[in-house]
C-alpha cells in the first residue's frame, strides 16, 4: 500500500469512529421509550420496592372546604348504609377524566409516543388524552374547561414534566374538590426499563393550603393487547337526589 492509499485508509477509519462516536452520543440523549401497554402496579407486601410508588403527601384543604368534604363524606356513608351508595362516576357512566384516569383499579394504560405527542388510552372506558411536547401552555382562563384538559410537556433529562390545566370543578380524583384554577404537574420516567413512574403535584390556591402529591406506578405489558371497554348501563339508575337503584320493570 503506497502512502496516499495509507492516508486514505486511516481517514476512514477515522471517519468510521467519528460517526460511531456520534451515533452512541445520540442513542445515549434519545428519549426514553414509553410506547406500550401499561399495567398499574400498587406495589404492597412483598413488591419490588424499586418499583412501588412512595407515599403520598398529606391532602391539606383550605378550612371551608375540609369542612364540606367532612359533610360529603358522612352523607355518602350513610347513604352506603341504607344500601343506597351516592352514583359513582362509573354507574353514570361519566368519563373519569384528570387525574383518575390515569389509575383505574387495573385496567392498564396504553401510551404512543412521538417526538411532538404522547397519546394516552385508558382500557378504562376507552378515555383518550392527548399531551402535546414542547408546545406552550394557553392561560389558564382561556383553556375550554373539559374532562381532559390542555396538557403540554417538555424533556427534563429523562423525565417528561408535562403541564395540565382546565379541568371541569366536576371532575375530581377521589372526590377532592377543586377550583378552576387547578394545576396538575406530571413527572413521568422510567424508574426500570420496564417500570414506569408518574409523579403527580395538584396545585390549586383556592381550594389546597399546599400542593397535593401522589406516585402512580405501572408495570410494562409487552404482549397485552387492549380490549374494548364501553360503558352501557342498563341495570342501575340514579334518582333526583343522586340515589343509586337497581332498575325495576316499572322504571
Amino acid at each position: 500500500m503506497n502512502a496516499r492509499f495509507a492516508r486514505i485508509a486511516v481517514l476512514g477509519i477515522g471517519c468510521m469512529v467519528f460517526v460511531a462516536g456520534e451515533t452512541y452520543a445520540q442513542s445515549k440523549s434519545a428519549h426514553p421509550d414509553f410506547n406500550g401497554v401499561w399495567r398499574p402496579y400498587r406495589g404492597g407486601r412483598g413488591g419490588d420496592p424499586k418499583i412501588a410508588p412512595p407515599p403520598a403527601s398529606p391532602l391539606a384543604l383550605k378550612p371551608e372546604y375540609a369542612k364540606a368534604d367532612e359533610t360529603r363524606r358522612a352523607a355518602e356513608a350513610e347513604a352506603s348504609k341504607r344500601g343506597e351508595p351516592i352514583a359513582s362516576r362509573a354507574v353514570s357512566c361519566v368519563p373519569y377524566g384528570m387525574p383518575s384516569m390515569m389509575s383505574v383499579v387495573s385496567y392498564p394504560v396504553e401510551i404512543t409516543q412521538t417526538a411532538k405527542q404522547l397519546t394516552i388510552v385508558t382500557e378504562a372506558f376507552n378515555e383518550v388524552r392527548r399531551v402535546f411536547i414542547d408546545k406552550p401552555q394557553m392561560p389558564i382562563d382561556d383553556v375550554p374547561p373539559g374532562f381532559y384538559g390542555r396538557s403540554v410537556a417538555h424533556w427534563e433529562g429523562d423525565t417528561l414534566v408535562i403541564d395540565t390545566v382546565g379541568i371541569k370543578e366536576n371532575v375530581r380524583y377521589q372526590n377532592i374538590p377543586h377550583s378552576d384554577q387547578m394545576r396538575i404537574t406530571e413527572r413521568m420516567r422510567l424508574v426500570t426499563p420496564d417500570a414506569l413512574h408518574d409523579q403527580i403535584t395538584i396545585e390549586d390556591p383556592a381550594v389546597l393550603e399546599k400542593p397535593y402529591t401522589y406516585t402512580l406506578a405501572y408495570r410494562r405489558e409487552p404482549d397485552y393487547e387492549m380490549v374494548e371497554f364501553i360503558c352501557d348501563n342498563n341495570r342501575e339508575y340514579v334518582d333526583e337526589k343522586g340515589g343509586t337503584h337497581l332498575r325495576t320493570e316499572a322504571k
